[in-house]
């Protein structure tokens, strides 16, 4: 069972079997109804780049929840360590082959066309076999998403379609077609209005397309349970 609940904005909350990963948690955007840190203690925190709408309140949750780990490129991770003077809870990394995480939970970070204050931005792939999710993070369209498709085989693409700083909708189609997931959620878009995007024009290219994907639209603050 794969359970996702979006905060808004790129945040996200995913249970995957009942292990509990959080992507880019900025808890405290615009969108989110609730303001506060989740009492709920996710195992892992992945961050894709260290612009403040994705790192977000990443070293408030890890100093609350004192078990939580982050996962992220080494320089992102070098700082979040700094932060919270506990080296051994943060796992550096880089875009590549994936992290293992035991009990058949893997991390890949991946590649994303972004720009990041410390290191490189990613996007990332995060799960178990045949329950992998991708985060494609802040990203223009790029090829690299076929790969993702063919080699991980996500069950779900979590997608921006917002435009101006990521893809917009005809492109994050384009981007659904090659990564071929079963379920497309869309993020990152009517945050602030130069990210105007919307999931009804994402439809739109999705349909002219004719991609094979089950639309997943979510209110921030809302959760959707798939059964896999």
């Amino acid at each position: 069972m794969i359970k996702i609940k979006w905060f808004g904005h790129a945040a996200f909350s995913v249970n995957i079997d009942g292990k509990i990963f959080y992507v880019d948690p900025w808890i405290k955007n615009p969108l989110n109804p609730s303001k506060e840190i989740p009492e709920e203690a996710p195992d892992y925190i992945i961050v894709t780049h260290d612009h403040g709408d994705h790192l977000g309140e990443t070293i408030d949750i890890m100093k609350k929840h004192n078990k939580t780990k982050l996962i992220s490129i080494y320089e992102i991770a070098s700082y979040v360590a700094e932060q919270i003077k506990a080296e051994e809870r943060v796992i550096g990394a880089n875009i590549g082959g994936p992290i293992d995480l035991g009990d058949g939970y893997k991390v890949i970070l991946t590649v994303a066309h972004h720009s990041s204050g410390r290191g490189n931005a990613t996007g990332t792939v995060f799960g178990r076999e045949g329950k992998y999710v991708y985060h494609a993070g802040d990203t223009g369209l790029t090829y690299d998403m076929k790969i993702i498709g063919e080699l991980y085989k996500p069950i779900v693409a979590l997608i921006p379609i917002g435009g101006h700083f990521t893809m917009g909708p005809m492109e994050a189609a384009y981007a659904t077609q090659m990564i071929n997931p079963k379920y497309v959620i869309p993020m990152h878009y009517k945050t602030f209005p130069i990210i105007a995007g919307s999931p009804e024009e994402f439809k739109k290219y999705l349909d002219e397309l004719k991609v094979k994907v089950e639309l997943i639209i979510l209110k921030p603050g809302e959760e959707v349970k798939l059964e896999v």
